[in-house]
This record gives structure tokens, C-alpha cells and sequence, in this order.
């Protein structure tokens, strides 16, 4: 087997099969950066018309870098990971101030900005500019570790380097270097797939040594991912006067800047007591007393590190002093569905749509 055996089968094969995606047609290295932040983690089917609607929103680095966290929070909601969208906006603010709005065309100066790391950087290299940058992601390293049947965990940075080379090696031979990074993930997305891959259908099964070994299902190996760590959260509805209270969550950390509805952390040893005494405590620090009426909802959210177990609570007001901080608000539904909402809130929010309409006037009001 020669690399110009393996390029010549993929590039054939990429050209006979490769799916129109919005972005295959661009070489403007912003409309690639955009692509490939959103489709971190993201399925590609739900990227395109996210995609669409953000360049008609944010059409070049000028529009983005000026637009408010807001509405480009607005323009994210339903992708997810919003801290992608802020070091997106961060890093096109950067390239804007350091080099005049043209991405760099180095990898140094590209992993630099945040948000950008080796994939993305190698993405934007060899799409945009045609270099022979490698670009490894989950794909790539799951096509190579079949490929050369590595059974070393695919995590470790001396497995890493081993596939950027072998990667190297196939773009060496032509200088299509971007449709050789496009096909790579092609390949990846639908033919060697995470379980039960296509092999009949992959140019690369008379090399793959995993397949001569029938070995590929059990490939790429990883090391055991500790479970995520479960935390209780305590969350409360107060609707006065046909408003709900909602606050803003931190600008940094887990769901940064996002709007969220009264909640706290507490303990998966707390009794529901307790629990509604830290839910209590919780709106005294936003100067409102309140009773817990009922509970009503459970719902359960996952994130990569942690799940939230929520216990969701219909609260009445006893006393409402002056809220005046500008991360609390009071908001009606239309403010409700203009703001963005952190992932599980937006659940809940739609329930509250649900459940009380156009918000009813507290009981006793």
C-alpha cells in the first residue's frame, strides 16, 4: 500500500459521492471558521439552516464583530456549547484589531485566537488556503485507527501525532489539500461510523487492516470516560402581574450569560425541606419572599461533566422588594421568547408557555 494508493482511492471516491453542503463551495476562510465551529459536536443536518440564517445575519467579520452578545446568542440558540459562539465573535473581534479582517493563513497565529484549536486551524488551512495542514477530528481519528488498527486509546497526544502524520502523508501526494480534508470527513460521517461502519462501501477496505482483521467494530479504542457528576438543582416560578422573574447567568463558566429562571445547587442528600429552603433563600438574595406552592416539574439535563437532576417549583410572592440589578428582570412573554435561554430553561420555558398561556395574574393579585 502507497499513500498515492490511499489518496487516489479517496479523491476518487470523494468526487463521486461528496454531498452538497453549503460551506463546499466557499474558500472565504470566515464562512469556513463558521461552519467549523458550528459543526463541533453539532450533526450536520441540523448546521445548515443555522448556517444560513447566521451569514445572513453576520455576513462578514466586520458584522459579527459588532454585533451585540444578545443577538448573537439569539442567532446560536438550539446549536448549543454557547461558549463556541462567544470565542467565535472574540476571535473575530481579534482578527479585526491585529490583522485588518484577514484571517491568518499560519497555524500559530490561528491557534492563537480563541477557540480556534488544531482541528480548526487545519480546517481553515487547508479548505481556505489550500494547505497540506492536517485537520483531525473524531472522524479522522476513528478512520485512521481502523485503518492502521491501532489499539492504542485514541486520546493519548502520542496517537494523536501518529495519525497528523499519517494524515500528512496521503495529502502528499496532490495539492488538493482542502477536498482531501472534506473527503477525510466524509469518509468518517458516512462510511466508517462509529458502530457497524459501511465497509463495502469505503475505498479504503482492501488497505484497512482492521477490516482484513475483522476487528473494526471494536476500533477506536478509549479510555473509560468517568460519569458525570450528578448535582440537584433547585428551581423556582414566580409569576406577579403576569411576569415571570428570570435572571442572567454569570458571564463565565457553564451556560455564561445565558437567562435562566431562579435556581440554586444544592445536594443529593437534601431533603425537599431543604430544598425549598435554598430555593427560598435564593429569591431573598433577589429581594423577593416567597412560599413554595406546589411541586410541579422534574427534568433532567446532561451536559459532558455533570447532570442536572431539577426539581422545578410554582412559587408565590409574600413581599417583592425593588429588583434593580440588570441580570434580574421581570419579563412577560414576549420578553420571555426574545432572550436566550439556557438549554434546560428553554424546556421550561416553553412549558410555562404551555401551561399558563399568556400568564395569568398571581393568585390574590
Amino acid at each position: 500500500m502507497s499513500d498515492g494508493e490511499l489518496t487516489h482511492s479517496l479523491l476518487e471516491w470523494y468526487d463521486r459521492i461528496r454531498r452538497d453542503l453549503p460551506w463546499r463551495a466557499e474558500t472565504d476562510p470566515y464562512r469556513i471558521w463558521v461552519s467549523e465551529i458550528m459543526l463541533q459536536q453539532t450533526r450536520v443536518e441540523t448546521v445548515i439552516p443555522y448556517y444560513h440564517r447566521f451569514l445572513r445575519l453576520f455576513p462578514d467579520m466586520r458584522a459579527l464583530a459588532d454585533a451585540q452578545e444578545e443577538d448573537l446568542l439569539a442567532a446560536w440558540q438550539g446549536l448549543g456549547y454557547y461558549s463556541r459562539a462567544r470565542n467565535l465573535q472574540q476571535g473575530v473581534r481579534e482578527v479585526m484589531s491585529l490583522y485588518g479582517g484577514q484571517a491568518p493563513d499560519s497555524r500559530e497565529a490561528l491557534l492563537s485566537l480563541p477557540g480556534i484549536g488544531d482541528y480548526t486551524a487545519g480546517a481553515i488551512l487547508s479548505i481556505a488556503h489550500n494547505k497540506p495542514e492536517p485537520a483531525v477530528d473524531g472522524n479522522v481519528l476513528r478512520v485512521f485507527s481502523r485503518l492502521m488498527q491501532i489499539e492504542e486509546p485514541i486520546e493519548r497526544p502520542q496517537t494523536r501525532r501518529l495519525i497528523e502524520a499519517a494524515v500528512r502523508a496521503v495529502m502528499e501526494p496532490v495539492h488538493r489539500y482542502g477536498d482531501i480534508t472534506q473527503a477525510l470527513m466524509e469518509l468518517g460521517a458516512l462510511v466508517c461510523i462509529p458502530r457497524n461502519p459501511r465497509c463495502q462501501e469505503c475505498p479504503w477496505t482492501k488497505f484497512c487492516i482492521a477490516c482484513k482483521n475483522q476487528v473494526q467494530g471494536s476500533l477506536p479504542k478509549k479510555k473509560i470516560q468517568e460519569p458525570p457528576r450528578v448535582v440537584e438543582i433547585y428551581t423556582g416560578i414566580l409569576i406577579v402581574d403576569r411576569k415571570v422573574l428570570a435572571m442572567k447567568r454569570p458571564p463565565k463558566g457553564l451556560l455564561a450569560s445565558m437567562w435562566e429562571f431562579p435556581s440554586i445547587e444544592g445536594k443529593t442528600a437534601n431533603t425537599e425541606t431543604e430544598g425549598d429552603q435554598l430555593l427560598c433563600r435564593r429569591f431573598r438574595d433577589m429581594g423577593v419572599e416567597i412560599s413554595i406552592d406546589s411541586a410541579w416539574r422534574s427534568l433532567t439535563h446532561v451536559f459532558s461533566h455533570r447532570e442536572w437532576r431539577m426539581r422545578i417549583f410554582l412559587c408565590q410572592a409574600m413581599e417583592v422588594n425593588g429588583i434593580t440589578t440588570d441580570d434580574t428582570r421581570w419579563m412577560d412573554r414576549k420578553q420571555m421568547s426574545e432572550v436566550s435561554w439556557a438549554g434546560p430553561h428553554r424546556k421550561i420555558a416553553a412549558w410555562v408557555f404551555e401551561e399558563f398561556g399568556e400568564l395569568p395574574l398571581e393568585k390574590g393579585t
